[in-house]
């Protein structure tokens, strides 16, 4: 009786992880072209739990294998070093491992299986391809989710980060916006100043937009609606940096800011609100 094709793989699965990491082109971006020992090692070892899974498909009695599959890509969608090597050089390596599965395939029918019928050597063919492009297209998918849920997690701190309400004295503060302005980051610029200056106790707070490039009816209105959450907890709000362009352009949108006190430069400011602190 011959060498079922399941225990031909199996016997092969260290094999096969030494035989694809032999051939693997080291001068590749990411994971594939460390030469971090430990690193190495754990390349190595992610390849050969996918051959210890992926050659049960080769095994009739094994019902889910379909489930751990999917463990694993989603475990390796979910590795940093993954993350940081490109998509396409994965997808390469997901091809040249199924291109040895096909050659492994041929070998064992040449030495163990010279009798396997041209129809069941086909079908096992469709089985491995279809599997490989049914993994690809899932790790395809998981690692774009998960790199954009990295990016807007990096873009949500860089944005928390660009808001810092910055204590001049005990009664003024500084807000310095520098940047554009999108819907996203006007809600987090609004939670967070009202945020800061409820903690903080802060009397008169400084906007100043001299690093805002553009100021339209949505940025207007996302300032406007700032100031009056602020007035709201009791810190009186003002503005400087306003440029003339800036100034142009929002006369030209119909945009209103005489109800707002404006300086400007931030020391033009400063030493108006200082005098009215010493006042009070």
């Amino acid at each position: 009786m011959p060498l079922s094709l399941y225990q031909y793989f199996k016997d092969r699965s260290a094999e096969l992880t030494e035989t694809w990491y032999a051939n693997l082109d080291k001068s590749k971006e990411g994971i594939y072209g460390t030469t971090d020992p430990i690193k190495i090692k754990q390349l190595k070892a992610q390849n050969h739990q996918f051959h210890e899974l992926f050659i049960e498909i080769f095994n009739p009695a094994n019902e889910e294998v379909d489930i751990y599959i999917d463990r694993w890509v989603t475990d390796i969608a979910s590795d940093p070093a993954h993350l940081d090597t490109p998509l396409p050089e994965i997808m390469e390596e997901f091809l040249n491992t199924q291109s040895l599965y096909l050659h492994v395939l041929h070998q064992y029918v040449e030495t163990h299986h010279p009798e396997m019928s041209i129809k069941k050597y086909n079908e096992t063919t469709q089985l491995i391809l279809r599997s490989f492009k049914k993994i690809m297209i899932a790790f395809s998918v998981r690692n774009q989710e998960l790199s954009e849920e990295l990016l807007q997690a990096q873009k949500d701190m860089i944005t928390e980060l660009s808001s810092p309400v910055i204590h001049l004295n005990e009664q003024i503060a500084l807000l310095p916006l520098i940047g554009e302005i999108d819907t996203h980051r006007a809600k987090v610029i609004f939670d967070q100043t009202l945020e800061q200056c409820v903690n903080t106790r802060v009397d008169s707070l400084l906007i100043d937009l001299s690093g805002v490039p553009v100021i339209d009816t949505m940025v207007a209105n996302q300032i406007f609606s700032l100031i009056d959450g602020l007035k709201l907890i009791g810190t009186k709000a003002s503005l400087s940096g306003i440029r003339p362009e800036i100034a142009q352009t929002a006369i030209q949108l119909g945009i209103d800011f005489t109800h707002i006190r404006i300086y400007s430069s931030i020391s033009a400011a400063l030493e108006k609100l200082s005098f009215e602190a010493k006042l009070g």
